[in-house]
């Protein structure tokens, strides 16, 4: 692979989060299982990889104390969050707390923790990982996921360092 180019203008690390922080994406809570107890973390990189197989990717800092706690069974699930969910999104990026305090959750087929009432959620075996800088990037393959009509209508979004509604884009743009 080679070397990228030097950007003319240099850039701090700041300018460049913000810059990307103009692309709205939807918040998901990835989960596991270790020594019988849910755990988890808020992750806004969570995308689509391929259909055939079923493959989905999230990226996670490196410094993440969670999942290699999660990597180590070699399954996760990815929750995705509605609109009206941002206190859970909150509460699973703090560490040292009690994550899952109050949230009510099933377990998939492979006993991962399915939050309740998401906007979808997808159950996962690892497939591979990938150092990028300081993330890693993640694939897995989708072994189940929830019913196209259990899905709630209106995603949690994160924009411009917030958390965004549907509507809110909306008002925004005019």
């Amino acid at each position: 692979m080679s070397q990228l180019a030097t950007p003319e203008v240099p850039f701090s690390p700041r300018q460049f989060r913000d810059t990307l922080g103009h692309y709205a994406s939807g918040i998901t809570i990835v989960s596991g299982i270790d020594n019988g107890e849910p755990i988890g973390f808020t992750c806004q990189s969570f995308f689509s990889v391929s259909i055939d197989p079923p493959l989905i990717s999230f990226s996670v800092m490196k410094t993440s104390t969670t999942y290699p706690r999660i990597a180590a069974t070699g399954r996760f699930a990815v929750n995705v969050l509605a609109h009206d969910q941002h206190t859970i999104a909150n509460q699973f990026a703090r560490s040292g707390t009690d994550k899952w305090a109050g949230v009510s959750w099933t377990p998939a087929a492979s006993g991962n923790p399915i939050i309740a009432d998401t906007l979808m959620w997808v159950d996962c075996e690892a497939w591979a990982e990938h150092e990028a800088g300081d993330h890693l990037i993640v694939i897995g393959s989708v072994v189940g996921m929830s019913p196209a009509e259990s899905h709630r209508e209106e995603p949690l979004l994160y924009f411009k360092g917030s958390y965004r509604h549907l509507r809110d884009l909306d008002q925004l743009a005019g």
